[in-house]
Parts: structure tokens; sequence; C-alpha cells
């Protein structure tokens, strides 16, 4: 295995969406990731590609056994991560002081959605409804549409596992320093409030208005925008600077000085129709055969199974196959560790165990002599 965290062990508590992601961010880097379901769960995953890179066992942890053996993986791992409701793992007699007493220097990863205290610390909740309590659901969509939800993106893997994984490398280095672990309360709505970081401070500095399409970057600008073609699919320009705004209008066949000045809001819609009219005579390649080589801050939109082709992706191999699934590579790039995703045929459960110090004798009686 190579990559930055080769040789950090991890063990996650096997939960849905942010959690798993987390993991499988730390085993894309070269971490062991092993996965603890619960008993009568299924080894085949859900999800192959959020599991690339981990090995599973199952766990009775409502047995005395079964969570003899979760705090004995825990006095040898480096991390954790777990995504159970407040309370779950204390109840379980895996709690962060069970598990210190085993290794002080455990970063114990915890991944909520409100967070381990609060108001609503035990109401139920998914993606939209954390984001929609911090102001980033309110912010995305038209002015007629009403809010859209962004996928899952903001609360479950960017505000939730993404900031859940940089919790825990944090933690990773400062124990390094102070030989001390520490509980990571990571709650989406944090996370989610984090990435509006910048939309807030346009808001605290009167440049951002609450209505949705109203602003720069919310799709009322002309030239920040998305656009239907002749053939039904979509174009994407973000010419903000007025050099690439120039040439923008330029490669579209229109008269600058008539969209100008750039930034004259009280035109916008005006001009928005323009645009739309104007993209709306070609079909997308004409587009971007006419736009291409060009500063525009022009691309065409893709769809899932297009972005697995285009040239750029390809180049950067931003796509990889694993076990015979195209999908995501790690990221980011490192200029010497480079990562290396672990397949699941040359790496079997039995051999990660091995590296958390169980032996064959133990690892065949955990594994139920698979």
């Amino acid at each position: 295995m190579k990559g930055p965290l080769v040789g950090v062990k991890v063990i996650e508590f096997a939960g849905l969406g942010p959690g798993p992601f987390t993991a499988m961010m730390l085993a894309d880097m070269g971490a062991d990731v092993i996965r603890v379901h619960r008993s009568g769960s299924s080894l085949v995953p859900a999800n192959p590609v959020v599991g690339r890179g981990m090995q599973s066992i199952v766990l009775d942890l409502k047995t005395d056994t079964g969570c003899e053996a979760a705090l004995r993986l825990m006095t040898k791992a480096d991390a954790i991560v777990e995504a159970f409701r407040p309370g779950v793992m204390e109840r379980l007699g895996l709690g962060p002081d069970a598990a210190f007493k085993r290794n002080p220097r455990l970063v114990y990863g915890r991944m909520t959605g409100w967070g381990q205290y609060g108001p609503l610390v035990h109401q139920a909740g998914h993606d939209i409804n954390y984001i929609a309590l911090t102001g980033a659901l309110a912010a995305i969509g038209t002015a007629d549409s009403g809010p859209i939800p962004p996928l899952n993106l903001v609360g479950d893997f960017g505000g939730g596992g993404m900031v859940l994984a940089f919790g825990i490398a944090c933690a990773l280095f400062e124990a390094t320093r102070s030989g001390k672990g520490q509980v990571i309360d990571a709650a989406m709505t944090d996370g989610a409030s984090l990435l509006m970081t910048t939309t807030f401070g346009q808001f605290a500095a009167g440049r951002w208005q609450i209505e949705r399409e109203c602003n720069l970057l919310d799709g009322s600008a002309p030239f920040y925008s998305t656009y239907r073609c002749a053939d039904g699919k979509w174009i994407a320009v973000g010419a903000i600077e007025p050099q690439f705004y120039s040439v923008l209008l330029k490669c579209m066949g229109l008269k600058p000085s008539d969209f100008e000045p750039q930034h004259d809001r009280t035109r916008w819609a005006e001009w928005k129709k323009q645009f739309a009219a104007c993209f709306a005579s070609r079909t997308r390649d004409a587009w971007c055969a006419a736009m291409n080589g060009a500063d525009a801050c022009f691309t065409p939109v893709l769809n899932m199974a297009e972005a697995l082709e285009h040239p750029h992706n390809v180049s950067r191999q931003t796509f990889v196959e694993i076990d015979g699934i195209r999908q995501p590579a790690p990221a980011p790039r490192f200029s010497r560790t480079t990562p290396q995703v672990r397949s699941r045929q040359e790496d079997s459960a039995a051999q990660m165990l091995s590296r958390f110090g169980f032996d064959e004798k133990d690892s065949s009686a955990l594994l139920g002599g698979r």
C-alpha cells in the first residue's frame, strides 16, 4: 500500500452515508480500515464504491464476547469512526471512556447530524434537514423553484464525511505530539455551516440578499448560470471577471457594448433572456466548438456517464477502475505518497486483522472460520 496514512489503523462501526465515506477517504490515503458490522448484517456492501479499500467483520456488539472483541480492536487502532445516535456506543459499553481506558491515544471520531449535544440531539433527520437549519438549503434554487436539495453533498459528504476525515487527520497529528487521543464531535449542521463561511461573510458585509436568485453566484447573473441548448443539453458559464466576460460575449456573437456595465443588476434579467435565446440557437457540441480554447469560463454540463469520458478527466485519471467499477479516484494528489486503492481481492479480512495484532486463531474466531 501507498499513501500518506500507511500504517494508520482505523475501525469504522458500519453506518450509513457520511461515516463510511469518512472511512473510505482514510482508506484511500493508505490507512488500514476494518468495518465492524452488527450481527445479522450482510458483508456485501450496499455501495461497492464507498466501501472500497476496507475489509469487514461481523460482531454481535450486544454480547460480552462481541463487545470485548471490539474493545480489543480499539486497543490496536489509531482512530475509530462511529455514526450512531448519541448514547448508543455508551450503552454498548464502547463509548469514549471505555475506549480510552484501553487506548489513551485513540482518536474517537463521532458523526451525527445534530452533534453530541443541543436541543435537537435525539431528533431524527437527514441531509436535507441538517442543511435546512444552516441557511444553505434556503440559498440554493431559483426564485420560482423554491429551495432545491443539492443531492446530499453539502450535509452528508461535504459538511459531514469530509469534515470528520479532516478532524481525524488533525487529531492524529496532534496525538503524535501529546501522546493523547480525543473525541471529535462532527455534526453535519456544523460542517454545512462551515461550508457557508464565504456566503455568511458576504451577507454580513451587505453583499448577499437572502432571496434566491438575487446574487452573483446563485444564478441571477447572466454570466454565471446554466443554459439549455438546441438539443436539450446544457452548458455552464462563469465569466465573472471582465476579461472573461468580454471573451464570452464575443464567442456568443453578441456586441459587448450592449451588455455593459457588466454589474448593472437592473439589466441582468433582460440580458439573461437574451443569453438563453442565444444558447438555445445551437447544440451543446456546437457551442463547445465555438468556445474551444477561449477564456470564456465555459463548460458543457456533463452527466455522470459523460464525465467518465471527458478528455480532461481521462488525462488526470479523475475516475479509475477498481474491482471492475469505474469510480472517482482518491483526492487530493500527493507528489510522493501517491494513494493506491486496495482491491478487495488482494487483501483479505484475516490479513487486515493481522495488522491489528490478531493471530491466525483469533482472526479465525472473529471471522467465524472464513
